[in-house]
């Protein structure tokens, strides 16, 4: 059943994928960037609850509370990295707008990458080191002065359920410029969602999200190290067995 309701997921995303696409691509001239946001979104929307009606994937979301309190105030958000499914669901489920940040190739993938380049989004050559940093950073004021929050996984890749790898400081060193308030972001997408796979698999993912950590007065070290203790932290709350030791 897992496999046969996985190609039935995939089918409805092929079909709905461009047809939703195009028309965000006949509707966007007319639009302002924040409408063109909600009309995209409404994609993500369908797609998680596709993903619930369809594979049995449910989510809960824990600590809304501490992004209600933050509402007025610049963001920059710092989340674990296991699938797509986080990719997609933040933008359905969070209420501000976000502003991602993401590697360039992502840009060419047809329907979906298009509608992605028409949005206020940070896209970076990586392969550019140290001025895909500065990118980051000059674009990151940019969308923070517009009232958008941004998110970004430190990680820099999906990582597998369990993992606890290197976590790049771009983050920390943006909400350090910026005096921005990071909010951490912990879940376990990986097990029901998971990376290079094609099934889907039925079950509640856990959204944990932390307490908001100031930047002020703090260095881009001790924002990232505060973030990733939380991180790393809480991910061995809610999915403890992964990381019991073999």
């Amino acid at each position: 059943m897992t496999f046969i309701r996985s190609i039935a997921l995939f089918i409805c995303m092929l079909v709905f994928t461009p047809f939703w696409a195009t028309l965000c691509f006949l509707a966007f001239p007319f639009m302002s960037a924040a409408k063109r946001y909600e009309l995209a979104r409404v994609w993500n929307k369908v797609v998680v609850f596709l993903a619930e009606k369809i594979c049995g994937i449910q989510y809960e979301v824990r600590g809304m509370e501490n992004i209600q309190t933050m509402l007025d105030q610049p963001v920059i958000l710092l989340s674990k990295h296991q699938s797509a499914w986080e990719t997609i669901a933040f933008l359905a489920f969070m209420p501000k707008q976000l502003c991602f940040v993401f590697k360039r190739e992502l840009l060419w993938i047809p329907f979906f990458g298009w509608a992605l380049g028409l949005l206020r989004m940070i896209h970076i050559d990586r392969s550019k080191g140290a001025a895909a940093s500065l990118s980051i950073t000059s674009q990151g004021k940019k969308y923070l002065a517009q009232g958008l929050w941004i998110i970004i996984f430190p990680e820099g890749t999906r990582t597998p359920v369990g993992a606890q790898t290197t976590y790049h400081k771009g983050g920390a060193r943006l909400a350090s410029a910026t005096n921005a308030w990071v909010i951490p972001v912990a879940h376990n997408a990986g097990h029901f969602w998971p990376k290079n796979s094609f099934l889907k698999h039925p079950g509640k993912i856990i959204v944990s999200i932390g307490p908001a950590i100031s930047s002020a007065d703090k260095s881009a070290g001790q924002v990232h190290q505060a973030t990733e203790d939380w991180i790393e932290a809480e991910m061995r709350v809610i999915d403890a067995p992964a990381y019991k030791p073999n």
